[in-house]
């Protein structure tokens, strides 16, 4: 597969949109159940580029088939801190793209200067919880029916990496 990760531009935000989305409507990862709107996304993804915030994806040619944020809390007592966001299309899982995109965007967390990384992730997607322990995450508790989709109640698995 020949595919690139490199930091998201604003000319990937149609794309990057579409890949949340096409990740948010199978239901299991994302704690959205659609794309952003477009507005949405583009604000994000600008402010990520304006402040600096580690934002990488993975794109064949002009698609994006994956993406890594690590966005910071509007807290000062909370600037060592990052939140870690990850998707990837269904049909690139498998590959190593995530755990490609998962360095690149902890290397640019700790060239930022960020101690602290934070993620969520359900508690029935074993796959992704063993590569986060594999990066040196620890989880440090269980955030019981935090979701709710489609009638059903799932915890979210609260890990963090300090580095």
């Amino acid at each position: 597969m020949n595919h690139k990760i490199t930091p998201i531009t604003e000319n990937l935000i149609e794309s990057y949109r579409e890949a949340v989305g096409r990740v948010a409507r199978e239901k299991k990862y994302l704690v959205f159940l659609d794309s952003p709107s477009l507005a949405m996304s583009k604000a994000f993804v600008l402010s990520n580029i304006k402040d600096g915030w580690p934002h990488v994806v993975a794109t064949i040619g002009d698609d994006v088939i994956g993406w890594c944020d690590i966005t910071g809390h509007n807290r000062p007592v909370l600037s060592h801190v990052g939140c870690l966001g990850i998707g990837i299309v269904k049909e690139y899982r498998g590959c190593g793209i995530g755990k490609e995109l998962l360095s690149e965007a902890l290397s640019l967390a700790q060239k930022r200067g960020l101690t602290r990384i934070e993620l969520t992730v359900r508690e029935d997607n074993k796959r992704a919880i063993e590569i986060y322990k594999k990066f040196g995450f620890l989880t440090e508790g269980v955030h019981q029916k935090s979701m709710l989709i489609d009638g059903n109640y799932y915890n979210q698995v609260f890990m963090a990496l300090l580095f």
